[in-house]
């Protein structure tokens, strides 16, 4: 699902939000790094994030992710990877 196909991107992500109610999205950082000289990180999160259907049919993603960022030329942070939901 990258976003380098805009158009594919937003027919996944717009399906999911057109089709299914956000009932909660909680968060629990667990950890940050940052590399010594602030060109890159990331940060381990605990997500519990639960929508529902139209017919009431729950997807639910629970677990541990990896968010993996980088440090662009004009400073800014970008997400480069992100693992699917691990329960451990």
């Amino acid at each position: 699902m990258g976003r380098y196909d805009r158009a594919r991107w937003t027919q996944g992500w717009g399906g999911l939000f057109a089709t299914h109610s956000l009932v909660h999205n909680r968060r629990e950082i667990r950890k940050i790094v940052v590399t010594d000289e602030a060109d890159g990180g990331f940060a381990v999160v605990d997500i519990d994030t639960l929508w529902r259907d139209e017919q009431g049919r729950d997807n639910h993603w629970l677990g541990r992710v990896c968010k993996v960022y980088t440090r662009i030329s004009d400073g800014n942070w970008k997400l480069i990877m992100h693992t699917g939901a691990l329960a451990y």
